[in-house]
C-alpha cells in the first residue's frame, strides 16, 4: 500500500541553488511512486501482489496501470480518484544522486475505508499517502496475522500501536537519523517501540537489527548510473522474501543485491530487475 506517481526525471549537471536556474536534459516520463515501485519490485521476483493505491482518471494514471500489469502486479485495488495521478519531479545528477520533489495528487486521497487485505502475508506500507490510512492498515493487518513492514519515507511521527506491531521498521541512515538524531546508534530504533528494523547503507549495505544483535550486510559494488527507486528495490525484494518464510537476514541479503542491480540502470520500476537477472 502507498503512493503511485508519474516520474518527470531530468538529468543535470548539478542541482540549482537557491534563485538559481540550471539548463538540464529533455524530460524523461517513467512510472514511479514508493507503493507502485515496491509491488513492482517484488512482482518481478515472482511474488504474488496486489496494490492499494489511488491515481487520477489522467494519462500518467494509465501509464502506472500499465506498467504494474507488466509487472504482473494485480491492479484491482487501485482506486480512481478525481485528483490528478501524483507526480514526481526528479534531478538527476552525473553521480546518479538524486533530488526529488513530490506533489501528491491522487494518493492524498486514499483512505482508511479503502483498505482491504485479501490473503495477504505480508502488508507493506509507506508514507507518501496519510498516516491514518496506514495506521489502520497496519492495525487491520495485525489483527489478522499480516506481517506489517513499514518503510517510515518520507519520516513521520506513527503511534506507538502502530510502531509496536512492525516487524521490521524500514529506513535509510538519513531517515534514521531524523528519527534518533544525528550520530545514534541504529539499535536505538528499537527503542521506539518496533519489532525489528532495517536501515539501508546506500552503496554499504544496510543494518539489520533484532532484539539479539545487530547484522551487517554489504552491497555488491556497481557503478550507480541512477539510484532513483533504489530504496523501494529493497523493500520490494524483503517483502517478497519475507513472504516467501526467509528469515529477516536472508530477505536483507537478497534485497541487498537487488537494490544494487537497479543503480545500474536509468529510472525506478524498469530498472528492477527479475530472478532469473540476479542469476546472471
Amino acid at each position: 500500500m502507498g503512493s503511485a506517481n508519474a516520474d518527470l526525471v531530468v538529468a543535470v549537471e548539478r542541482r540549482p541553488g537557491a534563485g538559481e536556474t540550471v539548463l538540464g536534459s529533455d524530460t524523461v516520463v517513467l512510472p514511479g511512486g514508493k507503493g507502485a515501485n515496491t509491488a513492482v519490485a517484488a512482482a518481478k521476483l515472482g511474488a504474488k501482489v496486489s496494490l492499494l493505491a489511488a491515481i487520477g482518471d489522467d494519462s500518467y494514471g494509465q501509464l502506472l496501470l500499465d506498467s504494474l500489469s507488466a509487472a504482473g502486479v494485480d491492479t484491482g485495488l487501485v482506486r480512481r480518484s478525481e485528483r490528478p495521478t501524483g507526480v514526481a519531479y526528479i534531478f538527476v545528477t552525473p553521480d546518479g544522486e538524486n533530488s526529488i520533489l513530490v506533489s501528491p495528487g491522487a494518493n492524498s486521497a486514499l483512505a482508511s475505508e479503502d483498505v482491504d487485505l485479501p490473503g495477504a502475508r505480508v502488508l507493506v506500507a509507506s508514507l507518501e499517502v496519510p498516516l491514518a490510512t496506514v495506521e489502520h492498515a497496519v492495525a487491520v493487518a495485525a489483527e489478522n496475522g499480516i506481517r506489517p513492514v513499514v518503510n517510515i519515507s518520507p519520516p513521520a511521527k506513527l503511534s506507538s500501536k502502530t510502531l509496536a506491531a512492525l516487524d521490521p521498521m524500514v529506513v535509510n541512515e538519513h531517515e534514521a537519523a531524523e528519527l534518533l538524531g544525528q550520530d545514534a546508534d541504529p539499535r536505538a530504533l528499537l527503542e521506539l517501540g518496533p519489532k525489528s528494523a532495517v536501515v539501508t547503507l546506500g552503496a554499504r549495505g544496510a543494518l539489520v537489527i533484532e532484539p539479539d544483535g545487530v547484522h551487517e550486510i554489504e552491497s555488491p559494488q556497481v557503478e550507480a548510473v541512477d539510484t532513483t527507486g533504489a530504496g523501494d528495490a529493497f523493500t520490494g525484494a524483503l517483502a517478497a522474501q519475507l513472504a516467501q518464510g526467509a528469515d529477516l537476514v536472508t530477505a536483507a541479503m537478497l534485497a541487498v543485491k537487488v537494490a544494487a542491480i537497479s543503480v545500474t540502470k536509468r529510472g525506478a520500476q524498469p530498472s528492477y530487475p527479475t530472478t532469473a537477472e540476479l542469476s546472471l
